[in-house]
């Protein structure tokens, strides 16, 4: 947890850190959040997720309190003052504090927490062996192109592939995986296909997912948007996750089965390293 944190305005230390009980964040998980990577004390794909974060904020009718560049301003302040090398930045922007009333207060003003985790990100030793996950039911609701707050179906999910032993659940519904509880997942058939879901309110726009899939694409991998099942992912030859704070995993084993011969495959590794060259990530010792 960072040693400094921001809240409305103010960095201060995280010991002395606190908001409302009346917060909506709090009470209704009346909110959205973004998380940017780092790596070298840089921001990594920034931009777009401050869009993704504006976006979500419209969506639920929050006015988003800073302007990109003020954004920016404040996550590299942050990470100067807890001297961050690689991790990631959280931001949290709430409806603000209120009576507890369901509908929108009239003169409420918007909650904005910001802080820093320590993740080692680019030499995580589970890049290296690859990955398990296990299915579960998709419980959320219907606006999961909204990156709110409100995550206990994934925290439940989460829980699950704890208690599996395992790193991650996908999620599914009507037989089909729709994503990670908080990643986006990927398979490859044994033709070199690259297969992901297609973006729609089932599933979050993954900043990483984009990346990934135009570097494939520019260095002429073949991708397809479009729906797939439990079966095939059991079936695939190779399968991966993407997130801000994983960036390209590889998934070597679904719900106790091996995917492909149950080791990182070669197109999957390719994509990590590509999307490692492109993120500005150091060079890997000789």
């Amino acid at each position: 947890m960072s040693s400094i944190v921001f809240v409305n305005g103010s960095f201060l230390p995280f010991e002395e850190a606190s908001i409302p009980i009346m917060d909506r964040g709090f009470l209704f998980a009346d909110g959205i959040y973004e998380v940017s990577a780092v790596l070298n004390s840089r921001l990594v794909e920034n931009d777009a997720h401050l869009a993704r974060l504006d976006r979500s904020l419209d969506q639920i009718r929050i006015a988003n309190p800073y302007t990109a560049q003020e954004w920016t301003r404040l996550e590299e302040e942050l990470v100067r003052r807890n001297g961050l090398v690689e991790g990631v930045v959280y931001m949290e922007v709430t409806r603000g504090a209120a009576e507890r009333d369901f509908a929108f207060p009239k003169d409420a003003k918007p909650t904005v927490v910001m802080f820093t985790q320590v993740k080692n990100i680019t030499r995580a030793p589970a890049a290296e062996t690859g990955v398990a996950v296990v299915t579960v039911e998709d419980l959320r609701w219907k606006r999961r192109d909204i990156k709110s707050v409100a995550l206990l179906a994934q925290v439940l999910a989460k829980q699950a592939a704890a208690e599996a032993g395992v790193f991650e659940a996908w999620m599914v519904e009507d037989g089909h995986v729709t994503e990670g509880s908080s990643s986006t997942a990927f398979i490859i058939t044994r033709d070199g296909r690259i297969v992901t879901r297609p973006l729609s309110n089932a599933i979050l726009p993954g900043i990483t997912r984009q990346s990934v899939m135009r570097l494939a694409q520019e260095h002429g991998l073949k991708v397809e948007e479009r729906l797939f099942t439990i079966e095939e992912a059991h079936a695939a030859a190779e399968a991966f996750l993407t997130s801000a704070s994983s960036f390209v995993m590889p998934v070597v084993e679904i719900d106790g089965k091996p995917v492909g011969n149950g080791r990182p495959g070669a197109l999957t590794r390719r994509l990590r390293q590509l999307y490692l060259e492109m993120a500005g990530a150091p060079a890997k010792a000789a």
